[in-house]
């Protein structure tokens, strides 16, 4: 099995539960939007892309409080790069991990309410600032994020709990493994 095969596996597997989701249960026929968010699972399998970004000292950025205290020192695209990815951070564990958060909120941290407002404005800083990059998403898109963060996270626990129940014969988690 090659790597690339087991990617396509992988990403053919997350795009039809996101599209299936959001589509037939939540009434969002938004490609666009869909494809992101089928993306941001694609990308978060990665724990180095959860934490890629750094701080002065080369540390991972863990927490949005760091993240954010970084992205406030930053300009142009590299503002925008971070501020994207706090928004992608947030929606992800938002979303998919919720309970991990609130588990979280007990402990001091953030309300589970609070963290998700600084996903929505972390898309919407970045959606502000325009990228000179051809692969970066549009401004629209994170605005879109911004605005429909709450939706897109009660997707991702859709998708979340259609990925644990194992139904998906042809692209189920096992088959990922088999195939």
């Amino acid at each position: 099995m090659t790597a690339n095969h087991s990617k396509s596996a992988i990403h053919r597997y997350f795009a039809g539960l996101a599209e299936n989701t959001f589509q037939a249960q939540l009434g969002v026929v938004d490609p666009v939007l869909i494809d992101y968010v089928s993306d941001l699972l694609i990308r978060f399998i990665r724990l180095d892309s959860v934490h890629k970004f750094r701080g002065l000292t080369g540390r991972p950025l863990m927490s949005v409080t760091e993240m954010t205290a970084e992205a406030t020192a930053r300009l142009g695209s590299a503002k925008r790069d971070l501020h994207r990815h706090i928004g992608d951070f947030t929606l992800f564990w938002a979303g998919v991990f919720p309970e991990a958060l609130r588990q979280r909120a007990s402990d001091n941290e953030y309300p589970f309410e609070s963290y998700c407002s600084f996903g929505k404005q972390s898309y919407l800083i970045a959606s502000t600032i325009v990228s000179d990059k051809e692969d970066e998403p549009a401004c629209t898109i994170l605005e879109q994020l911004s605005e429909s963060f709450e939706l897109c996270a009660y997707g991702l626990r859709e998708v979340r709990r259609e990925w644990e129940s194992g139904e998906d014969e042809e692209y189920g988690p096992g088959s990922i493994l088999l195939n």
